[in-house]
């Protein structure tokens, strides 16, 4: 019979946030694959675990998915965790996971500590629609970053954006000249001791860290463009073109005249009265 693997979310910064389900887990597994087993054999002793653990990180995650999937296969249970928090978020457990699910391997998540969640929650924006983009591409690929900012740009939810400090202050400059000046909360140490969670405006943010060091894993929650701003820039967009033209576009797709002049009324923010006119010379 087969093993399965259990993915264990870990603690972000308290200890005291580890669930009785995952300590159980760790403990009955046959074998852990950790991020960093000179971080995890920390958390493990803290908690007197002691199942056997090997490595599985970026930078052997295809290779060494095989190998665990050949285990499991074996019928060993395995046990993922990464440094900090839920497997397979911006981490290369989506690799191991996805290898499963082809090799017929049953997968289970257990849930527990999220830094996105946990930001998005103390962020004081809106949480209703969000999206995550995880860590943005490195500056070295100007072209990949450069492509998701400009997707970013007129994304209507809440953004999540994970930084390192190192790259924090590059990573606002290129947000507000992408999305230009929005409401931001900037959280770090989530769920330690000195927890700091920074309600301010990305301009804010970038006087604030030229003159101090950015310091810890940084959470950055972003306030999505309006639909009331997206639709005045389609307005504007249309101010462009002539009424003339404008109608032309939509019945050129067979659309007739009298509907079209409601869609043309419709992109401009007037009355269909007023395109009527327009079209007549008045």
């Amino acid at each position: 019979m087969a093993g399965k693997l259990y993915l264990c979310a870990t603690p972000i910064g308290n200890l005291d946030d580890m669930t009785f389900r995952v300590l159980e887990t760790l403990k009955s597994v046959d074998l852990i694959a950790a991020e960093d087993t000179r971080n995890s054999i920390k958390l493990l002793n803290h908690f007197d675990i002691h199942t056997e653990m090997t490595s599985y990180h970026e930078y052997n995650k295809y290779d060494k998915a095989q190998y665990l999937i050949g285990k499991m296969q074996e019928g060993t249970n395995v046990a993922l965790i990464t440094d900090a928090g839920t497997p397979a978020i911006s981490d290369p457990g989506e690799v191991l996971v996805a290898e499963c699910h082809k090799a017929g391997i049953t997968v289970t998540s257990l849930p527990g500590p999220a830094a996105c969640i946990t930001a998005l929650t103390l962020s004081g924006l809106s949480t209703r629609r969000f999206c995550f983009e995880g860590f943005l591409p490195s500056q070295d690929d100007k072209k990949a970053r450069k492509r998701i900012l400009e997707d970013l740009k007129d994304e209507s939810r809440t953004i999540i954006v994970y930084e390192a400090p190192h790259h924090l202050r590059a990573a606002l400059d290129d947000l507000y000249e992408s999305l230009g000046d929005r409401r931001i909360s900037i959280c770090r140490e989530l769920t330690k001791k000195f927890e700091d969670v920074n309600p301010t405006t990305i301009e804010r943010a970038i006087s604030f860290y030229k003159d101090n060091e950015p310091r810890g894993e940084y959470v950055l929650v972003i306030e999505g463009k309006s639909l009331e701003e997206q639709d005045e820039e389609k307005r504007k967009s249309w101010q462009d073109m002539s009424v003339e033209d404008h109608m032309k576009f939509y019945e050129d797709q067979g659309i007739p005249r009298k509907e079209a002049m409601k869609m043309v009324a419709a992109d401009r923010g007037v009355g269909k009265r007023e395109i009527y006119k327009e079209l007549l010379g008045e």
